[in-house]
């Protein structure tokens, strides 16, 4: 017994002095010493410390933190709103990477890494606000040049039509956005499968949506309702006795029901917040108001002809194509009604270089103006597909900044929900603003005398009254209003 016990006490010693030897090698630094234990031999006291139980690897050495910064996105942005994050904590992202999708009072914005690393932490939570020039995320990453700790994060609009990828396929190049790339990436679409409806054949969000919906036939479902617990089934009466002729007294009343929905209080962000910011601003604004009907009984006819043509070449054809070609030509002869003023309403800046003009447009983020850039160069043709694409991108909440700034005149199409008149307020700097009923079958006299159907629809304008009069505002809504009725004399000073 003396000689195994011997043996097994030589063995545990040399295991120990192996332990202690590897973790010398690998590690410079050593943990907290813990009390040493004495091992006795027959012939030999050794003392071994148990730090081998705490031992570690160190065979991959932590590289620098960096602390990515949201730097400023121009226009006057202070914070953002985090709508989405693309990555957690532990994950592995390379450069150019999207890393989350931020929203401003203006557009959304994808945040790609400039780094390769693993993301540490992140500084949001999803709906929280993130302020210029504070950390988003921590990345752990070893190749980092110099300097570089103290660059921010470069931001890229969520769809950008100035600034995009390409990729090399059978000697094309197929343009997409980090972004789109991504969701065709999760849903396995090669990109060169899908046809671009954007420009130059940019492939965009929706074309994506649009190719994964023709595979799978996939239909989103829609937000639930707020719950209601509807009344219990009235209760039948009981047969009546033959021998009972006495009406009962008592009679059960069924319950009322219930809603079991609360309210909340939640801080105006988004959207909303930069409304209440414009609104604010514009009811200092005096504003002159203007009214009229146009009979678009031609313009019904032409849109018939021309939408089969137009759904032919992909793209939807609506009433507002002609709306905003004739606002241009109209501008072209009033070009008061397209300029600008300071905020003091010292410096009047006549824009006749470009009719930018906006859309007001209901979506779920709530009302945004996107506008139709230098409508006075665009045909018919031309201006419906750029209003199909800003419909999708502000239906999916994609809409860049360069889509939403840089207006000059403003069309709302209050009629597509209903209502006939509005009293339509003006976005400054912008001077007008015109409010558009909906298309109603009426009864009106003709040339002849005789009672015919006739296509009206009827039209609000607003003007700020410090630099328009009514006589200006009424010229030129004439003038738009001859264009509609008689859409044959468009062509007369289309360029």
């Amino acid at each position: 017994m003396a000689a195994v016990t011997t043996m097994r006490a030589s063995f545990r010693f040399m295991r120990n002095l192996r332990c202690a030897h590897q973790y010398r090698s690998c590690c410079s630094k050593f943990q907290s010493v813990r009390p040493e234990y004495k091992y006795k031999l027959p012939h030999l006291s050794v003392a071994v410390s148990t730090q081998h139980r705490y031992f570690r690897t160190c065979s991959v050495v932590s590289g620098p933190i960096v602390q990515f910064k949201l730097s400023d996105i121009g226009e006057g942005i202070t914070e953002v709103t985090v709508k989405e994050w693309y990555v957690k904590e532990g994950d592995t992202v390379s450069q150019f990477d999207s890393i989350c999708e931020v929203q401003s009072d203006k557009a959304s914005v994808t945040i790609t890494s400039r780094y390769d690393g693993v993301i540490r932490k992140l500084y949001y939570d999803v709906d929280s606000i993130a302020h210029v020039g504070k950390p988003l995320v921590d990345i752990e990453t070893q190749d980092v040049k110099e300097g570089a700790l103290e660059e921010d994060v470069v931001e890229a609009p969520a769809v950008s039509h100035d600034e995009h990828t390409h990729q090399e396929i059978k000697g094309q190049k197929t343009q997409a956005t980090p972004a789109v790339r991504r969701l065709a990436m999760e849903n396995n679409i090669k990109l060169s499968e899908v046809v671009g409806t954007g420009k130059d054949g940019r492939i965009l969000k929706e074309d994506i949506l649009n190719y994964l919906s023709k595979q799978t036939g996939a239909i989103l479902p829609l937000s639930p309702s707020p719950e209601i617990i509807p009344p219990p089934p009235k209760p039948q009466a009981a047969p009546t006795r033959p021998k009972d002729t006495t009406p009962s007294v008592r009679q059960q009343v069924s319950p009322k029901p219930v809603f079991t929905g609360k309210d909340r209080t939640e801080p105006l962000k988004g959207f909303h917040k930069a409304m209440v910011k414009t609104m604010t601003a514009a009811l200092k604004i005096p504003h002159f108001g203007y009214c009229d009907e146009v009979d678009l009984s031609q313009l019904v006819k032409l849109r018939l002809e021309l939408k089969a043509v137009s759904e032919s070449r992909g793209v939807k054809l609506s009433y507002m194509p002609f709306f905003i070609k004739a606002a241009s030509l109209g501008l072209l002869h009033f070009p008061i009604l397209n300029a600008s003023v300071d905020d003091n309403c010292q410096n009047i800046t006549y824009i006749k270089a470009a009719h930018n003009i906006g859309l007001a447009m209901d979506t779920q983020q709530g009302l945004i103006v996107p506008n139709v850039k230098n409508v006075q160069v665009l045909s018919i043709y031309d201006i419906a597909a750029e209003l199909n694409r800003l419909q999708t991108l502000g239906a999916t909440g994609q809409l860049g900044a360069s889509d939403l700034t840089g207006g000059t005149f403003t069309l709302s199409n209050i009629g597509s929900i209903g209502g006939t008149y509005a009293k339509p307020v003006i976005l400054p700097p912008e001077v007008a603003i015109g409010a558009l009923g909906t298309i109603q079958i009426l009864p009106r006299f003709s040339a002849q005398g005789e009672v015919v159907k006739a296509h009206i629809m009827n039209v609000s304008w607003s003007a700020d009254h410090r630099i328009i009069d009514g006589a200006t505002m009424c010229r030129f809504s004439n003038l738009w209003k001859s264009y509609l009725e008689n859409p044959a004399s468009m062509l007369m000073d289309l360029k």
